[in-house]
């Protein structure tokens, strides 16, 4: 991707766009895509919801998209800054990309970084999906998954309970060093998780959880380091309790459920990752009963593959992306 980076030493306010200075339509238009913007009101809990896609500028009905892909980002994260590298990538590529902020996140309603119910946002992922397959501009296409961290878990989720209601409607999944544990790096020691939990029913909005700077333990390459933190959607704060809670039942939840994954996938994971553990990756390609599933291990990469790497790295992992999806579209 043609990127020019702002200066990370500059005033945040003079850098609207993660890439620079170049005006947001004119920049998609220079990689061929064209990229959209609107809001969706959730069925479940009624929050309105920031989207995007990302499509090729040359979709049409005589020349529709390769397929589709539902985007999912990961804690803390949004989908209108560093995330959009991939998306960029992959509608070069010819895939119509649509992804959402989940609540709590980015320009999407609730309270920042709190996720008190992991099913409910499930639950707006999926209704949110089914809009974009149901669309009669890509109602026969193939549709793919795709989620960084926490958003690999929503993935692994939203396959495990539309398979249970309707059987796979989706055609595979991506999971970008899926959060089904989190590391013992950056999870609390006992007895911190008993006490939070009793203080979290109390007050699960409080953001008091003490870890490590998730960043310094995502992303590889310092400059790229400087970038992220020019976000100005970005949580900087402490975990929130409620939150906390929450993404330890939902990963005790998923690892108890790895045998039960069935939707065909592709796991991507750093063997330095230090915030999710690669380890699991390799347990859910063991016991996952997909009879397509692959498994790619990167020597020495972290956290935030598709972001964080040295740019021959993250060309490396959209390379392979990349090649799965066509053999899958083929």
């Amino acid at each position: 991707m043609n990127q020019n980076p702002p200066n990370p030493n500059s005033n945040p306010n003079s850098y609207p766009n993660y890439w620079g200075t170049t005006p947001e339509e004119e920049y998609y238009t220079q990689q061929g895509i064209k990229c959209t913007k609107s809001f969706y009101t959730t069925p479940t809990t009624n929050q309105t919801l920031f989207t995007r896609s990302w499509v090729p500028l040359s979709n049409n009905n005589n020349n529709p998209p390769r397929g589709i892909i539902c985007m999912v980002h990961g804690y803390g994260n949004d989908i209108s800054w560093t995330f959009q590298g991939t998306p960029i990538y992959l509608a070069q590529n010819g895939f119509a990309c649509f992804a959402l902020d989940l609540p709590g996140h980015g320009k999407s309603d609730g309270l920042k970084a709190f996720v008190p119910n992991v099913d409910h946002v499930v639950s707006d992922c999926i209704s949110y999906f089914n809009s974009i397959m149901d669309d009669h501009n890509y109602v026969n296409l193939p549709c793919f998954l795709f989620g960084e961290s926490m958003g690999g878990a929503i993935c692994l989720l939203i396959s495990l309970k539309v398979t249970e209601c309707l059987g796979n409607r989706y055609k595979g999944a991506i999971l970008i060093a899926p959060m089904c544990r989190i590391s013992d790096n950056v999870r609390p020691k006992w007895p911190i998780p008993e006490i939070l939990t009793m203080v979290g029913k109390i007050m699960p909005k409080l953001a008091i959880v003490p870890t490590p700077d998730l960043l310094d333990k995502s992303v590889k390459v310092p400059e790229k380091k400087a970038i992220a933190v020019l976000n100005p959607l970005r949580y900087n704060g402490k975990p929130r309790l409620g939150t906390v809670i929450e993404l330890l039942r939902v990963t005790d939840y998923l690892t108890a459920k790895l045998k039960d994954v069935s939707i065909p996938f592709v796991v991507l994971h750093g063997s330095a990752d230090g915030v999710t553990d690669p380890n699991v990756s390799r347990e859910l390609y063991e016991e996952a009963r997909s009879e397509d599933k692959t498994i790619k291990i990167y020597e020495g990469m972290l956290h935030s593959l598709l972001f964080g790497e040295t740019d021959e790295n993250v060309a490396l992992v959209r390379n392979d992306i990349l090649g799965w999806l066509t053999e899958r579209c083929s």
